[in-house]
């Protein structure tokens, strides 16, 4: 049966390694995975969905005014979707979560999505919140703060120090971002508010 599945963390953590690991596995059994990637992430190219570690696949991009539902139907009536990946799920917007769900329970296709829970200012991305509240299957991909604790947040910092302001987009990778402890990321958040 068809799911809709959220796979979410802090940076750092593996989502996308976990996402092209499951797509290669659908690909080496002969199915036919379909992949999809925030057209705002350009870190690795325009519709390249790329690890830490160095793995890489291409991928179709969205913006917010892609109608996912749409896109999914259209590549699916040409060649038989087995599987649909969702890097960057953060970027969703409400009703493109919305059409993924018509994806699972119309299509009958599984939609797995990976993404950040929450921003640098500890507020849910709006994709992320509406996942959280309608995927079928819930899953946190663990990654770990300085102090060996499950990291949950992350900061964005700048030249080295910890940035509080801001849009809540703001494309980046360790250079821009380090992932803490709820402990650490509010001392750290409280200290650069000072």
């Amino acid at each position: 049966m068809a799911k809709l599945y959220f796979n979410y963390s802090t940076m750092n953590a593996g989502k996308t390694t976990v996402l092209l690991q499951a797509a290669h596995n659908y690909s080496e059994r002969g199915m036919n995975p379909f992949l999809l990637t925030a057209s705002a992430d350009t870190r690795s190219g325009i519709g390249t969905i790329k690890s830490r570690i160095g793995l890489k696949k291409s991928a179709q991009t969205f913006s917010q005014s892609v109608d996912l539902l749409n896109k999914v139907k259209e590549v699916n009536s040409k060649k038989s979707i087995s599987c649909v990946f969702v890097d960057e799920a953060q970027f969703l917007t409400e009703q493109q979560v919305w059409e993924l769900a018509k994806v699972v329970d119309d299509l009958k296709i599984p939609v797995l999505c990976f993404g950040l829970r929450v921003d640098f200012q500890g507020n849910l991305f709006p994709g992320s919140k509406c996942l959280l509240s309608i995927a079928d299957e819930l899953k946190e991909v663990k990654t770990i703060c300085h102090c060996g604790k499950k990291a949950t947040m992350v900061i964005r910092q700048l030249n080295g120090k910890t940035v509080v302001d801001g849009d809540q987009v703001q494309i980046g990778g360790n250079e821009s971002y380090t992932s803490l402890c709820r402990k650490h990321w509010l001392k750290e958040f409280e200290k650069a508010k000072k």
